[in-house]
């Protein structure tokens, strides 16, 4: 029955990935269609980010009320029906409207799902939870990609894709008393893996003080907050960069927009099983340097295979990253603040979704699409940098920690 709950999950997972990627690849299309400015999908984006926001803040207090089942099932009921919206939308107002239950219906269940996997499961099972999130987010624009070359329709593509949520929301419905059956037990084996794992990240005073202050949160905050900026950034805006700047046809672009998202999918699956051999902190940096090559390969004035090349490096390359550095979280920061550190985290992800591609959409406005690919760099590499500082400070933190064991015991 646990293993049945897990696969309810993966699924839900797959159903908060789909609409994800699906603005990006269209948006070619849809701003022709409805005479709109460039810049305006970054704003579309940045109300579907804010309205997630917003629920991953009172994620905590509403999962507490409802349980994980319910609000997953909901949230699930309010992105169908807004992007049902999409599908029926006459103007540019209306998609803003609709916007924000799709944004308000994604946070609350990303948190709590993370946070139950986080808690419950071993290191694997995070990377391939993300992974399905991974093959949603693959499948948006390649339904959508198959909409625009047959039927030069991105409304269809929308309805497809709402009357899978809806599906999925019929599924969900019928697994809710499963929740209450197998929480329980779930997690008797992994909260002892996570003890020990953690003796030295609680080792001294830190239960007492504000989570905000101890060392390394800022850090790791500034590495999500990168990250998201940079998975954003990519998705919303490769599509017009290949049209713009490659010259690359808005279907054709969609397309290598799905293999992106599907680096993502199949790195999370392989990450899954190298972290039997590899630990979390490893797979991060090496992510990174993956991803920060790819980002360079779209710089260089190559013919346009090479972008798609790029893609899917950066693509592999992000894959690890993100479902490690959530799992990482009690190792590094203690059991107990890292139910608070974790809402933190999904915070500050979400407002570099929500502000890092608007940001970028408004320079191009002014300038041209064509410094996306600088842009991917410098958020690489910030958050490069600082997930390497975050290291050091871990690395000294346990340092001072044998240390003091070791004078304890003499």
């Amino acid at each position: 029955m646990a293993t049945f709950l897990l696969i309810i999950i993966y699924l839900a997972f797959i159903g908060l990935g789909l609409p994800d990627s699906v603005l990006g690849a269209a948006w070619p299309v849809m701003q022709t269609d409805l005479g709109a400015p460039l810049e305006t999908a970054g704003l579309l984006f940045m109300t579907i980010a804010g309205g997630t926001i917003v629920s991953s803040l009172a994620s905590g207090m509403i999962l507490k009320r409802f349980g994980t089942g319910m609000v997953t099932f909901v949230s699930t009921f309010m992105t169908a029906g807004a992007l049902l919206g999409f599908y029926f939308a006459p103007s540019v107002f209306w998609l803003f409207l609709f916007a924000i239950p799709l944004g308000l219906g994604a946070g609350a269940v990303d948190s709590g799902l993370n946070d139950y996997v986080a808690t419950h499961y071993k290191a694997h099972h995070m990377s391939w939870l993300h992974s399905f999130w991974g093959v949603g987010a693959t499948l948006g624009p390649i339904i959508m990609a198959q909409f625009i070359t047959s039927q030069n329709s991105w409304n269809n593509g929308y309805l497809t894709i709402s009357v899978i949520q809806f599906l999925l929301v019929i599924i969900l419905l019928f697994a809710l008393p499963l929740w209450s059956k197998v929480k329980a037990p779930s997690n008797t084996s992994l909260n002892k893996e996570i003890d020990s794992s953690t003796l030295e990240s609680t080792h001294g005073d830190t239960a007492n003080i504000s989570p905000l202050k101890i060392n390394g949160v800022k850090l790791a905050l500034t590495s999500f907050l990168f990250y998201c900026g940079v998975e954003a950034t990519v998705g919303l805006w490769g599509s017009s960069y290949l049209v713009d700047v490659k010259n690359i046809p808005a279907a054709v672009a969609a397309q290598w927009v799905s293999f992106y998202y599907g680096g993502i999918t199949i790195g999370r699956f392989i990450t899954g099983f190298i972290t039997f051999k590899l630990g979390n902190r490893t797979l991060i940096r090496m992510g990174q340097l993956l991803a920060l090559i790819g980002a360079v390969l779209l710089v260089l004035p190559f013919p346009p295979t090479f972008s798609l090349v790029g893609f899917v490096m950066v693509g592999l390359g992000l894959a690890p990253i993100f479902p490690c550095m959530l799992h990482e979280t009690p190792t590094r920061f203690g059991k107990n603040h890292s139910q608070t550190i974790m809402g933190y985290q999904m915070a500050v992800a979400y407002t570099g979704s929500t502000f890092m591609p608007p940001l970028l959409g408004f320079i191009a406005s002014q300038t041209s699409i064509g410094i996306f690919p600088f842009c991917v760099v410098l958020f690489i590499a910030a958050m490069l940098l600082s997930s390497e500082k975050l290291n050091k400070v871990l690395k000294r933190k346990s340092s001072l920690n044998r240390k003091d064991t070791t004078s304890s015991v003499i």
